[in-house]
């Protein structure tokens, strides 16, 4: 099983989502900003470390919001979500193709990983 984090960052009423790069599994798809957690760090290390190559920010890391187990065809993730503002920075899109910032009333717009689903569903309620 991957561990991998990721950020619900919000700014007033909205929250960031990214879009994977075609060329990535699940190309195109939607996500919060993340990825894997490497030996040696802490979750909250890891987020802040993807968020500096992937946005060029720096995250303020807050608590958990959700744990989900998601089953992929090729791989399982254990995916953490913190909530989470930047602290420094504007996000730029260094890997991905386009970041948006949508309210929860916008989510049924948006094609979002399937590992994603879950905590979609909780945002709306």
């Amino acid at each position: 099983m991957v561990e991998v984090v990721a950020a619900l960052i919000w700014d007033k009423d909205k929250f960031m989502i990214c879009q994977r790069p075609a060329n990535k599994a699940r190309g195109m798809l939607w996500e919060f900003v993340g990825g894997k957690v490497e030996p040696g760090e802490t979750k909250q290390q890891a987020l802040i470390r993807e968020c500096r190559e992937e946005l060029a920010i720096t995250l303020s890391v807050g608590d958990v919001f959700m744990d989900v187990i998601h089953e992929y065809p090729d791989l399982s993730v254990h995916l953490t979500l913190f909530n989470a503002r930047v602290a420094e920075g504007v996000p730029k899109k260094l890997e991905h193709n386009d970041i948006r910032w949508i309210t929860v009333d916008e989510i049924p717009q948006y094609a979002f990983c399937p590992a994603d689903e879950a905590i979609l569903r909780r945002l709306q309620q």
